[in-house]
């Protein structure tokens, strides 16, 4: 069997086309990080902070938004809605603006935690590249300026998602790409970093009960035979799709052999070595799929499953063979992904409140933001065990970002850096 080490060398090498020369030594250039794992061994992190005492600066944001950040080199970059238009904007390690610009007109938010700017940019070092609510997908350089920009909605059909739109878009050697899911007209399409001129479009629609088809997930680009694939999870299958055309090279089922409604998908998957972890069933399941293979790899593919575990909302972070799964409510599982065997379980102190941001772990430690604005951190090394929470006093939404020894908190109006 053919396996697929997912090495930050190896995205950089498939996914962002860089030289090591050309990467900054602050570098996190997507939602999840550079290895799409949301997590890192490096840093050493407070698990206790306080206005004196750990938190390095806080700023006041323009308009609200509940993006993840992602950081190139001094560039700490972000999406946002203000006064009613799509918005790109960059601080630097000080916490002051470098730019904002503006990118079209805004949709609303309609969930509590939602808003018009949920999908994170995501940077190749050379261009910026930012997705809104309101179909509005750009690229911008790295000083803010537009370098072209489109509306996937006018082009092709409104979004019809219950909620509001979280999947970020992801990048190829030549291309940006988004995957757009909701009831009929679902699609992956592909547009050319540099001119924004249309690379590919593929449908990709199937048939599921209510709400099944609606996905919220975030895609990844890894290698698969020697080209780059595009996993994509959403209307109850995971495929892969040939980065060069849209393809399908393989697609596997079975997420929803009962045909319950209203099995959404939220959490995006986590890749740990040759396996994909994939939560399922609105929190309820969790299974693993083989990353090879051809055509309908359903019954040979997938390698265990778990019905007694999973995530609805938050994203599991995947670090040294272990996936680390946050379930609303605060528990936390932590599974071998090979076999699918419980490693350990702990729990964050029980609240009303759930959590809806993804976790970070970073120096051993995972940092959990709850939908009312509470961090807790656990020391997750050797097992579980809690350390501390800390009220930022505002919504959080979007996921933690390590970087060095500094710690990046968005909230619904401030970002704060967070460090010993």
């Amino acid at each position: 069997m053919q396996r697929y080490i997912l090495t930050t060398a190896l995205l950089l090498t498939f996914a962002l086309s860089l030289d090591a020369a050309e990467i900054p030594e602050r570098y996190w250039p997507r939602w999840r990080g550079p290895n799409d794992s949301g997590s890192t061994l490096q840093g050493d992190f407070p698990a206790k902070w306080t206005e004196g005492d750990g938190i390095v600066w806080k700023k006041k944001l323009p308009g609200r938004g509940y993006s993840t950040p992602i950081v190139w080199g001094e560039q700490i970059i972000m999406t946002s809605v203000i006064e009613g238009q799509d918005v790109a904007l960059a601080v630097d390690w000080d916490g002051e603006i470098l730019w904002q610009t503006k990118v079209g007109v805004a949709r609303r938010g309609k969930h509590r935690n939602g808003s018009g700017s949920n999908p994170s940019a995501i940077s190749d070092g050379k261009n910026i590249f930012v997705y809104f609510k309101s179909g509005n997908l750009a690229a911008l350089d790295m000083s803010g300026n537009l370098v072209w920009k489109t509306n996937l909605q006018e082009k092709y059909s409104r979004d019809s998602l219950y909620w509001d739109l979280g999947t970020s878009p992801v990048l190829t050697d030549s291309s940006v790409v988004v995957a757009v899911m909701h009831n009929s007209g679902s699609y992956v399409v592909a547009y050319d970093k540099q001119d924004g001129d249309l690379d590919w479009k593929v449908d990709r629609n199937y048939k599921t009960p209510v709400e099944g088809d609606h996905s919220y997930a975030t895609p990844i680009v890894m290698e698969q035979n020697g080209r780059q694939a595009i996993i994509v999870w959403g209307a109850e299958h995971l495929t892969a799709h040939d980065a060069e055309d849209g393809s399908v090279i393989w697609s596997c089922a079975g997420f929803n052999p009962d045909g319950n409604r209203n099995w959404v998908q939220v959490a995006s998957f986590v890749i740990s070595d040759d396996v994909a972890v994939v939560p399922y069933g609105r929190g309820s399941r969790l299974a693993a799929v083989k990353l090879n293979g051809k055509g309908d790899v359903t019954a040979t593919h997938r390698q265990w499953t778990r019905k007694d575990t999973g995530s609805f909302v938050p994203t599991p972070c995947a670090l040294g063979g272990k996936v680390y799964v946050l379930k609303d409510k605060g528990q936390v599982d932590c599974i071998d992904a090979a076999s699918g065997s419980t490693v350990f379980s702990g729990q964050f102190p029980k609240h009303r409140m759930k959590y809806y941001a993804s976790p970070t772990i970073a120096g051993g430690k995972m940092f959990a933001p709850r939908e009312d604005g509470v961090v807790l951190v656990a020391d997750v090394t050797n097992g579980f065990e809690f350390l501390a929470e800390n009220d930022m006093g505002e919504q959080i939404v979007a996921s933690p970002v390590a970087i060095g020894n500094r710690l990046l908190i968005r909230g619904a109006e401030h970002l704060y850096c967070i460090g010993k």
